[in-house]
């Protein structure tokens, strides 16, 4: 399977998950900071306070990313660091990506920067955080702040990273930061992060008049039913509105499905929070869309839930997070957004998997994760071929980090980190990944 010359090939990685220097040159505690102090909410109270010091150890992987290949690095910034109190601006804290932007360019490798990738300030949490509408502007005053810095030296940006994380994992599932278990809630923030997204899309056209692309990423699931019974049909169709199209409605459409509104407003008091424009403003045309794919999801009908699904026996092969490896579901999910959404370029800006790697001999034989990459990168070139104009992919993750609540317990990286002694081993996942990058296809090892 071979890509087109001007295909992109990069890697991921977020501020919180990789930076630590949690106190270092202005920067304050985020929401994950709090969370992480929280019992119970992160595996063995792990914390991002150091994580892979990427922050003081940038260079060293700016060599590994170059080594690699890699057309693009798309990483995040952090949101306290730049702005550590609310109107204060803290040029060390920019000091730093304008840094890191620069010298990836110097290295050929163009840097892809996600705004938000979940590590709300503290002081805007304490304000009520994305539920209170003034973090809209709280947004774009960060947003203004980093075109201003950086877009000369950005190749693309991406508003959010996964709205549905934000919302309804940080307000309503409480899985996440800020750990909140509210309806309402969740759909106020979500509302706020969509319109925000919006807002700052049209900020960098009009008020910068410029030319980088800029998107969004969604992470996205297709849902099936166990059965084709009507039970489990409307099972499924409920998954579906709560994991997919509460966002892509809206950022295409510029609407909310009416069905999950029907359904979300036994939990929700009123609707007054979508104002006149916003749902205009939140479908703002942008210049690609970016897509989180990990998995698939199986649901059966559910009377005891609140929206009628649960998820079903699957059996799948799996990942060591225990996630369906779906690779005809994510052909199916890309030929349903070419037919119901957007005609617009497509870059996967996520797709990876987590197993439990061991160093044995100073080596790191990942081979299921190696099978992974090359099945997802071959399904990617066959939607090519059928047309579907995906332009880029971007490996998640680079290193192994800090991976949320499960804390460092599950390794998502192509880079092992040692954690006590932040040593970087290639895995075998890597060194493929590089090979294929190399031949701009994906070819028989050793051939």
């Amino acid at each position: 399977m071979k890509f087109t010359k001007d295909f992109v090939f990069g890697t991921a990685t977020s501020s919180y998950q990789i930076e630590g220097a949690h106190q270092q040159d202005g920067r304050t505690p985020s929401i994950w900071d709090l969370f992480c102090k929280t019992p119970g909410k992160v595996f063995e109270q792990h914390n991002g306070n150091i994580a892979c010091d990427h922050y003081n150890r940038f260079e060293e992987d700016i060599q590994i990313i170059k080594e690699l290949g890699v057309d693009s690095y798309r990483f995040s910034i952090a949101w306290p660091r730049i702005f550590p109190r609310e109107g204060e601006y803290n040029p060390e804290g920019m000091a730093f990506y304008i840094n890191l932007a620069e010298r990836l360019r110097e290295e050929g490798i163009k840097p892809a920067v996600t705004l938000y990738h979940w590590d709300l300030p503290l002081w805007a949490h304490e304000k009520g955080g994305w539920t209170n509408r003034e973090s809209v502007q709280w947004f774009l005053d960060y947003a203004k702040a980093c075109f201003t810095a950086l877009d000369h030296v950005v190749d693309s940006w991406i508003t959010h990273n996964e709205p549905w994380c934000a919302g309804f994992l940080g307000y309503h599932q409480g899985v996440h930061a800020p750990g909140h278990t509210n309806l309402e809630e969740a759909l106020k923030a979500v509302h706020h992060i969509l319109l925000s997204h919006g807002e700052a899309v049209t900020m960098l056209k009009s008020d910068f008049s410029s030319a980088t692309p800029i998107g969004i990423t969604l992470n996205l699931s297709p849902v099936y039913a166990m059965t084709d019974s009507v039970n489990d049909q409307l099972a499924a169709n409920n998954a579906d509105g709560y994991s997919n199209r509460w966002f892509l409605d809206p950022v295409f459409k510029g609407e909310y499905p009416a069905d999950m509104m029907n359904l979300f407003a036994k939990y929700v008091h009123s609707y007054d929070f979508i104002h006149n424009g916003d749902l205009a403003a939140i479908s703002v045309p942008c210049d690609f869309f970016g897509i989180n794919y990990y998995s698939r999801a199986l649901v059966e009908f559910s009377a005891a839930t609140d929206f009628m699904y649960k998820g079903a026996y699957s059996d799948y092969e799996k990942t060591g997070m225990g996630w369906d490896i779906a690779l005809n579901e994510f052909k199916d999910l890309i030929v349903r957004l070419r037919r119901e959404y957007t005609d617009l370029p497509i870059y996967i800006t996520e797709n990876g998997a987590a197993y439990d790697d061991q160093v044995e001999e100073g080596k790191v034989r990942d081979a299921l994760r190696t099978q992974y990459v090359e099945q997802h990168l071959q399904a990617v070139s066959e939607l090519n071929e059928q047309g579907m104009n995906i332009q880029g992919y971007y490996l998640w993750s680079l290193l192994d980090n800090f991976e949320w609540s499960f804390g460092y317990d599950k390794r998502f990286g192509i880079i092992y980190v040692d954690f006590e002694t932040q040593e970087r081993i290639w895995k075998d996942s890597a060194y493929r990944y590089a090979e294929i990058i190399k031949n701009k296809a994906i070819l028989p090892v050793n051939s």
